[in-house]
């Protein structure tokens, strides 16, 4: 369904209450409208009259996937809470990911982001090139070069064969950062989203449909706040 310009998924279940129906959302954004035991429901008509509490609701959890925000960041997948420690002699990053915590010093918490950048830029450069070096024996055909940069787009290829992929791409979980390195390699064969170009990324990420869905929950930090 789509409500204010944002498509929604949902699915109708059956509860145990025989009055009442419910709403939730999924972590995966999915809807689930739940409708009473034993009793005719009408999906349709109680959706319309939720409308706007569903809206409400769905960019409340779109938000809450969003990659950066002042008080944590997304790294493979996890969010790990910032905690700005002064650091007048040395910036530098200190994740914990057993704790959930990334300790950033620096002079001032203004800083953080643009460390923040850094840290993303140099991870995922290391992810990228292994990744691609990792594929190099399946890979259909040879791309030119590889870069990793800030780019709108969590990854785009080039018909010269350029693959550049998008500094965030660390914070994604590996099933999502691997899928955006296999759509993009498919653009070497196939430079469109075709039905051709469909079959050939599905030999190498079947589930490939399931990654994209999850991948559109996630917002990625705007470029502007740098």
């Amino acid at each position: 369904m789509e409500i204010g310009g944002k498509r929604i998924e949902y699915q109708v279940l059956r509860g145990t209450s025989r009055r009442y129906t419910y709403f939730r959302f999924r972590p995966d954004l999915m809807l689930e409208v739940v409708l009473p035991r034993g009793r005719l429901g009408d999906a349709g008509a109680a959706i319309s009259q939720r409308r706007e509490w569903i809206l409400e609701k769905y960019e409340e959890m779109r938000k809450s996937r969003r990659i950066l925000d002042d008080e944590r960041v997304m790294f493979d997948g996890t969010f790990l809470e910032i905690v700005h420690e002064q650091g007048l002699e040395k910036e530098e990053i200190l994740p914990d990911l057993e704790r959930g915590t990334v300790v950033v010093r620096a002079s001032d918490r203004s800083r953080v982001r643009e460390l923040v950048r850094r840290w993303f830029l140099k991870e995922t450069s290391r992810y990228v090139m292994k990744k691609l070096s990792d594929l190099a024996a399946t890979l259909p055909a040879a791309y030119k070069m590889a870069d990793v940069r800030e780019i709108k787009n969590w990854g785009y290829c080039t018909r010269s064969g350029r693959l550049s992929f998008s500094w965030q791409l660390i914070a994604l979980p590996e099933p999502l950062r691997e899928y955006v390195i296999l759509h993009e390699l498919t653009h070497l064969e196939e430079f469109n989203h075709s039905p051709a170009f469909k079959r050939k990324l599905a030999k190498v990420c079947p589930d490939y449909r399931q990654r994209e869905k999850e991948l559109d929950y996630i917002s990625p930090a705007e470029l502007r706040q740098f």
